[in-house]
């Protein structure tokens, strides 16, 4: 059985989608299936193409034993929606006329967002005689329009027809959430759709094989420092103003420390503000390799996991929550819904606070800070519960079970 995984994104480029493609790949690779991987020249999240890939250098490599072909994409680090359109269908083009030269396939899995992927999808699924199977991890258009993204009428028409049509043409859609799943199952009832989960590698991220390291005293953090921590895109959805406001109020606690670690297009913002507030307990790090982040976890004290107050983010799972969870870390959480159910209602794994609402944030600190006691029980609980639910091998067994009736 082969099958073709068609994303624009993928290591070594560092990112939820690139890391959730790679490992269900390498799983579908070791229950016997031929994977190979249709992607653009690296470059997120800097939108550079990383330097080793220039001047069409490993436009075919081999990663972890899964066959990587590469086609060109254009880059910009301009933030107009021109930039962004061309960067999205120049992979659209390449991808078509790199693929149509592979051999066929009998499944074609393409991953969504970005939605205009679809165009090369269907194309090539017909050219290599493969059925489509269609992976939403986000809901587009329907996102781009509530946050603002695309206002334009014509394009979100545009969109939302392409939507219907890739739906229409699938084999089988596969949804991140359960909410993605009933949303598109209510509205294509006669189109088969399954949960196809994002999960975590609960071999990584052992607390139990990982040493800490030395990143509190490289640092320079106190033994009694409690570390709130947040790592991840420094985006728009995420509302990451609230840690360093709910940091503003926490002062008087000086064990309370916040650390954020990521890239993106509101870091700027997010270092004027804390600036403004002449913050100490706020700290700025780089994004890291993967291979760093147990080690990291491990570190911290509690993972922070804020998104803006949308009904859209009911139905999200943040991708950073499987990690910290793997390694018995609680969490704080501002998402509501699915997330909520999942990690506070039935897992009892850390505190819900209300989405952008600062107060209940901090008064959820406060309570933590109070309760240290309470820390450990709700990461054993945390761990536990991932690895019933979210193992990234049980999820690819479910998937290759679902190849097998098609």
């Amino acid at each position: 059985m082969r099958i073709l995984i068609l994303t624009q994104y993928y290591p070594p480029e560092i990112g939820a989608p690139q890391n959730r493609l790679h490992e269900l790949a390498i799983r579908l690779k070791k229950k016997g299936l031929q994977v190979e991987v249709l992607t653009a020249l690296p470059n997120y999240p800097k939108m550079e193409v990383f330097e080793e890939y220039s001047n069409k250098q490993k436009r075919e490599e081999t990663i972890e034993g899964i066959t990587v072909h590469r086609s060109w994409i254009y880059v910009s680090p301009s933030k107009r929606i021109i930039a962004r359109l061309l960067n999205y269908f120049s992979f659209v083009w390449s991808s078509y006329w790199r693929g149509r030269r592979l051999k066929s396939f009998d499944y074609l899995m393409v991953e969504s967002p970005p939605l205009f992927l679809g165009y090369s999808a269907m194309a090539l699924s017909k050219k290599l005689n493969a059925k489509l199977i269609f992976n939403v991890s986000d809901l587009w258009p329907e996102s781009a329009e509530k946050l603002g993204l695309v206002t334009n009428k014509h394009l979100l028409k545009m969109a939302t027809r392409l939507e219907h049509k890739c739906y229409e043409n699938s084999a089988l859609i596969t949804g991140q959430t359960q909410g993605i799943v009933n949303d598109i199952q209510k509205r294509f009832p006669h189109k088969k759709v399954t949960w196809l989960p994002n999960g975590v590698d609960i071999s990584f991220y052992n607390p139990e094989k990982i040493e800490a390291g030395d990143f509190r005293q490289k640092n320079g953090f106190k033994i009694n420092d409690i570390i709130f921590f947040y790592g991840g895109i420094l985006g728009y959805a995420q509302g990451l103003e609230i840690i360093i406001e709910a940091a503003h109020r926490l002062k008087t606690f000086p064990e309370a420390q916040f650390v954020i670690q990521g890239a993106g297009p509101e870091k700027e913002k997010l270092h004027l503000l804390r600036e403004k507030y002449g913050l100490e307990n706020v700290h700025f790090f780089e994004p890291v390799k993967k291979s760093d982040m147990p080690s990291i976890l491990k570190s911290i004290d509690i993972a922070v996991i804020p998104l803006k107050k949308l009904d859209l983010f009911k139905g999200a799972i943040p991708s950073k929550i499987f990690e910290a969870l793997a390694m018995k870390k609680p969490l704080l959480l501002g998402v509501d819904g699915e997330a909520k159910n999942h990690f506070i209602d039935k897992a009892q794994a850390g505190l819900f606070y209300t989405p952008e609402d600062v107060e209940s944030m901090t008064a959820q600190i406060i309570f933590l800070l109070k309760n240290k006691n309470e820390l450990h029980e709700m990461g054993e609980n945390a761990r536990k519960y991932v690895s019933d639910v979210f193992d990234r091998n049980k999820i690819a067994e479910g998937l290759y079970d679902a190849l097998q009736n098609m």
